[in-house]
């Protein structure tokens, strides 16, 4: 079976000229998170004076109001209170500005590329209800399909009414084949089926959509245990990835479920959808730091080319562009 695409050369400078190409189109979809932002530091943040404990207090109230959380909000403060004394700045304004460049200091040491090496390699898509599992795994097939990949989609939700119909839409929308059992299967199986006939249809992905499940639903969890294992019993380091889709909207509410699906699943990375809904920014940056996994992926929109790679200088940009011009790193 021919190699994964290696990164690097024309196919990952295309790569990167179209992930460049989808923030510059979607980047106005964030107004919400980024006017709420910067409406936050103009209301409450007293600009025209100098650097003070009140001023840092009060940006540490905005970004908690920004859904950074306070251990984040603090950390984040802490980190510019060094870098103003570094760089000389003296002016509240100033300060708002180094902040953008403070939040990416806090942002771009994460890895946040997907690793896909296997034969095949095998990509759980885990989360709640209502999160946008299925659009994700239609959407993540056609980004692959874009890249050069040959993915197939394994129809793991066998419970969900018209599940197995919604995902067969998405698959076809993104041009690739799709293994399914009858309503009720054991997704386990579904997933065993799945790899067979990516190794004998030489596909290089099996991307599997999974079961929403509420982590406290205990024989739920148990059951993405399963899948998990027959991943690694099938696949030498399988699964490569498990990408946990969360609701952006829902900001540190989704933390607990999150915790839960870590421990049962070994979560790789996280998929943000709804992205342009959410009004608070910050909630981004708390999931991370608390679950200390990277967002890989984000979603603000339900076209198949809504999915993205997650780019945290484009975001901050976004974020900030109602408050001032970007601070140099």
């Amino acid at each position: 079976m021919p190699a994964a695409p290696e990164p690097g050369g024309g196919a990952a400078l295309e790569a990167a000229s179209r992930e460049r190409r989808w923030w510059g189109r979607v980047t106005g979809r964030l107004d919400r998170a980024g006017q709420a932002f910067a409406a936050q530091i103009r209301e409450r943040l007293p600009l025209g004076r100098g650097l003070d404990d009140e001023f840092y207090d009060a940006l540490t109230d905005v970004l908690i109001a920004s859904d950074c959380g306070v251990a984040v909000a603090e950390g984040l403060v802490e980190g510019l209170r060094v870098r103003a004394r570094a760089k000389g700045l003296r002016q509240a304004a100033d300060a708002v500005a180094a902040l953008q460049a403070e939040m990416a200091q806090s942002l771009v040491t994460r890895p946040r590329e997907l690793r896909l090496v296997g034969a095949p390699a095998v990509c759980l898509v885990v989360g709640v209800n209502g999160v946008g599992k299925t659009t994700t795994v239609g959407k993540l097939a056609h980004r692959l399909v874009q890249d050069g990949r040959r993915p197939l989609i394994a129809a793991a939700d066998t419970y969900r009414a018209a599940a197995t119909e919604q995902l067969r839409v998405w698959a076809q929308r993104a041009g690739v084949e799709m293994v399914a059992h009858r309503p009720g299967a054991d997704p386990g199986a579904v997933l065993f089926d799945a790899i067979t006939a990516a190794r004998a249809r030489d596909r290089d992905v099996v991307l599997v959509d999974t079961a929403g499940r509420l982590h406290t639903r205990q024989n739920l969890m148990a059951e993405l245990g399963k899948l998990v294992r027959v991943a690694a019993r099938q696949v030498e380091g399988g699964p490569q990835e498990v990408l946990l889709v969360l609701d952006a909207t829902t900001g540190g509410n989704a933390l607990s479920q999150a915790r839960t699906f870590q421990e049962v699943a070994a979560v790789t990375g996280l998929v943000l959808t709804k992205l342009d809904g959410s009004a608070r920014g910050g909630g981004l940056l708390q999931i991370e730091a608390a679950l200390d996994l990277p967002v890989k992926l984000v979603g603000v929109g339900e076209a198949l080319d809504d999915l993205g790679a997650f780019d945290p200088q484009a975001f901050l940009e976004a974020l900030f562009r109602g408050v001032g011009e970007p601070a140099a790193t």
